[in-house]
């Protein structure tokens, strides 16, 4: 028998890249059953209200009480169904979730150190850092987040601007981004896998423009993607004519690895306030979700930014003619790890 098109609606919600009904990690599988005891609950107190509601409809004949009998009934009422089932509810429900927001803290490890990945939330853009180790560099990306598989990761969080909140709907919770402070959350993908996330704090205008592409990997394969990200840059040859074009309009916001400091220092200092654009050519999307990755896009995106998303910081580009822009885009596809 087919199913009813109200409740085939209902089942759309159940899956997809950002649901919270197709959890793919410890967190997310918690709090998946958290919300169906919280659904389930709710519903049987509805139907008891709705039900006592329906009683007080009928007709019959009311036993004569005292004064004294009717506010001993009202205040088993009262404290019945206004003190001691809401009290129970929230206890109970308490109990049962608490462990869930528990498994989201840092806490140690048995087996060692989780690892540690810092997200930097921007109006309206993601800046993703992976700390090296003594003398190894940072490795730097922006919108796209690539994890380990099977194994906690502590996300250290924060904000350069307004408020943010990271949240990875299929691995877990949400986490308020402050500025100046720093807080941590951590998440564990079960398997590997591509995962929406999203900026859950209204944080202007290109809020809902703030999207952030997820990708757990196995260990080994993340392990090979940071070495490749930490090796030397080749250097850059300072000959071709988007290269200068890169350095006269572009560098003083964004970088590139073995990009040339001679087409960068000016004698004037910079900060490096844009996304870092060493491996654009391979992240899925551009501007954060807005544009997807493919060939001309980064070209008509220098063009056209401020009309596909209005506001952000990259200033208009109306001095620059359009075949320099093009071929700005042109090279910036190559950049790829």
């Amino acid at each position: 028998m087919p199913l009813p098109l109200p409740l085939l609606g209902l089942l759309a919600g159940c899956a997809g890249e950002m649901s919270i009904m197709d959890p793919a990690g410890p967190a997310a599988s918690h709090q998946f059953w958290v919300w169906w005891a919280m659904l389930f609950f709710s519903v049987v107190v509805a139907l008891v209200v709705f039900a006592l509601w329906l009683y007080t409809f009928r007709r019959r004949e009311q036993p004569q009480r005292t004064p004294r009998e009717e506010q001993r009934i009202m205040l088993r009422w009262v404290l019945g169904g206004g003190v001691l089932l809401p009290v129970v509810s929230i206890v109970a429900l308490l109990v049962f979730a608490a462990p869930t927001g528990r498994g989201m803290l840092p806490l140690p490890l048995p087996e060692g150190e989780a690892e540690r990945i810092e997200v930097v939330g921007h109006q309206w853009w993601w800046e993703i850092r992976y700390p090296g180790e003594e003398d190894e560099p940072d490795v730097v990306t922006a919108n796209r987040l690539v994890m380990p598989a099977g194994e906690p990761v502590d996300f250290r969080l924060t904000s350069a601007d307004v408020i943010h909140s990271f949240w990875i709907p299929r691995l877990g919770g949400k986490r308020d981004m402050v500025p100046g402070r720093h807080s941590t959350i951590r998440l564990e993908a079960s398997e590997p896998g591509v995962f929406g996330a999203q900026c859950a704090e209204f944080c202007g205008a290109q809020h809902t423009g703030m999207l952030l592409h997820v990708e757990a990997l196995e260990r080994d394969d993340y392990d090979a993607w940071l070495a490749e990200r930490r090796s030397p840059p080749e250097p850059i040859g300072d000959e071709a004519d988007a290269v200068r074009a890169f350095g006269e309009h572009c560098a003083a916001c964004h970088t590139v690895a073995g990009f040339p400091e001679a087409l960068v220092d000016d004698g004037v200092a910079h900060d490096i306030v844009g996304p870092d654009l060493t491996d654009i050519g391979s992240r899925p999307t551009l501007g954060a979700g807005v544009l997807p990755m493919e060939e001309g896009a980064i070209a008509y995106w220098l063009q056209h930014h401020q009309t596909l998303k209005p506001g952000n910081r990259m200033p208009p580009h109306n001095h620059i003619d359009t075949e320099t822009l093009q071929d700005i885009g042109a090279w910036l596809e190559t950049m790829e790890p």
